[in-house]
């Protein structure tokens, strides 16, 4: 995992995921990114091309249309629209395995901090926001929406969740892709254990529809680096069945295991045009999405880059 960035001032994961609060707690989060001075996620997403003039002097070189250069023999600068009206839909894993581990800071509620952060920034960057995710066997859904008392209902509607049961990743992508009329930005949060390949093809689906699709993987340490414990029962916590394993057999498999899947789950994403970011628990949520906000910005400012050569 990357290095962490976090601030001396960065609250620790267990400050924030103590919180009854959960607006309180996005908000600090979101408070010190902004201490900080990083951009919003969405930069980048919030401009659309106006129009050509005649090149003047002094006007950024990256902005040339070469393209439009080699027919006329002309310099012309391309000029945008700026675009903040636009739509954030945030889905949230609310299956059983996000309720893990059973002591200590939950990957679910780790996940309903980094949701309602993410639905603060958003909204203060005037783009309407919403919510997709499931609460039984039914989706569940806010429509997006922008302003401050929908902000609040937003992030009551999060801290409203239990992590319970399964979820349908693939339909929960597919029907938050749907809902947005047009181009727009989805991010799922998610430890993504549930229907690997039918989620991919869903989220690949939403790409190839023009919107901006980011995975957030969250992870406990646990997870990560699992320990040899001797004789140990295990549960499923979304079907309930225990089983009892030699830790010391397993472990090794385990995290060959384990490390192949969240390659697997990074190599795909990219290939699928999908901005992807692992996460663990341990980590300031601040410092999390921080590194997520300047991965994201440098993705950004290479995209702009390469449209500028093929423009």
């Amino acid at each position: 995992m990357a290095p962490s960035l976090s601030q001396p001032s960065a609250l620790s994961a267990a400050v924030v995921a103590s919180i009854d609060d959960l607006e309180l707690a996005a908000r600090l989060v979101v408070e010190g990114l902004r201490t900080g001075g990083h951009r919003s996620p969405f930069h980048g997403f919030s401009t659309e091309f106006r129009q050509h003039r005649p090149y003047r002097a002094g006007d950024d070189l990256k902005y040339l249309d070469w393209k439009l250069y080699a027919r006329s023999d002309r310099l012309y600068t391309r000029q945008f629209r700026e675009t903040t009206n636009f739509s954030v839909m945030l889905a949230l894993d609310t299956s059983a395995s996000m309720a893990f581990p059973p002591n200590g800071i939950t990957k679910f509620r780790y996940g309903q901090v980094l949701t309602a952060a993410l639905s603060h920034l958003a909204s203060e960057q005037g783009h309407a926001v919403g919510l997709m995710t499931m609460t039984g066997d039914r989706l569940s859904y806010v429509p997006p929406r922008g302003g401050r008392h929908h902000l609040r209902s937003l992030i009551a509607a999060i801290d409203r969740l239990e992590a319970s049961g399964s979820w349908d990743p693939a339909r929960v992508t597919a029907r938050a892709g749907q809902l947005l009329q047009r181009r727009g930005v989805v991010i799922v949060i998610s430890d993504f254990y549930d229907a690997e390949e039918a989620t991919r093809r869903e989220m690949r689906r939403m790409t190839e529809r023009g919107h901006d699709v980011a995975m957030l993987q969250v992870v406990s340490p646990q997870e990560l680096s699992y320990s040899n414990d001797g004789q140990t029962e295990i549960e499923d916590l979304e079907t309930g069945e225990r089983r009892v394993i030699d830790s010391a057999e397993v472990a090794a498999t385990y995290r060959v295991e384990f490390n192949a899947f969240l390659d697997r789950c990074r190599r795909e994403a990219l290939r699928d045009g999908v901005d992807y970011a692992l996460i663990s628990t341990d980590r300031a949520p601040e410092s999390a999405l921080r590194d997520y906000l300047l991965r994201r910005g440098r993705r950004d400012a290479a995209l702009d880059g390469r449209r500028t050569v093929a423009g």
